[in-house]
């Protein structure tokens, strides 16, 4: 009688070296369950953050916040090309990495795309994407110049909207705490590992 083959095991996203880049609005909550994905896996992960990276400028850093313009793109382009570099050499050498940005689906130019470019093609995309009056919330508690107005944090929020129909999981935060999202967020690498997607 020929021998039943075993069940497939089901990917361990926790033990995979992968490239994670965490999407969403001012206020998502990205960095917190970027950096709580991090510490809680199995396998060494870094956490890599585009605003802090862009803030490692400081005499004549371009804030965007004073208004967009060529000298704060051209800061946010080589900010994401040190994010990329970094990101390849840590998976270079089996360090698995997460990166957070806010990047909107109406500007390929300084979008998803780039990041492709700078990081790789194996990495996988997913937004944070809670509700507006939680992200106004959330951003009111911030200080400096992470803190945004209302306006500009609905602004964002609304372009943000456009990913939906994009084809990229997307993860409504709105009632999860950190652990929970992160839980989510591990259960849509586990499907992305074992059925590669075309994002």
């Amino acid at each position: 009688m020929p021998s039943v083959p075993p069940a497939p095991v089901a990917p361990d996203p926790t033990t995979t070296t992968l490239a994670v880049l965490l999407i969403g609005p001012a206020g998502a909550g990205k960095t917190s369950v970027a950096k709580y994905w991090a510490d809680h896996r199995r396998v060494p992960t870094a956490h890599i953050s585009l605003d802090d990276v862009r803030e490692w400028v400081r005499s004549g850093f371009a804030d965007p916040q004073r208004g967009w313009n060529d000298h704060s793109e051209a800061q946010y382009r080589l900010a994401r090309r040190t994010c990329g570099f970094a990101a390849r050499n840590f998976l270079a050498n089996g360090i698995s990495c997460i990166l957070d940005d806010a990047i909107f689906p109406d500007r390929p130019a300084v979008g998803l795309g780039g990041w492709k470019r700078h990081v790789g093609p194996g990495l996988l995309p997913v937004v944070l994407l809670p509700g507006l009056e939680v992200v106004l919330e959330r951003n009111a508690e911030r200080s400096g110049n992470r803190r945004l107005t209302d306006e500009e944090v609905a602004r964002i929020h609304g372009r943000m909207a456009g990913w939906y129909g994009s084809g990229l999981p997307i993860i409504d935060n709105s009632q999860l705490d950190v652990p929970t999202t992160a839980q989510v967020l591990d259960d849509i690498l586990a499907r992305a590992i074992a059925s590669p997607p075309k994002w």
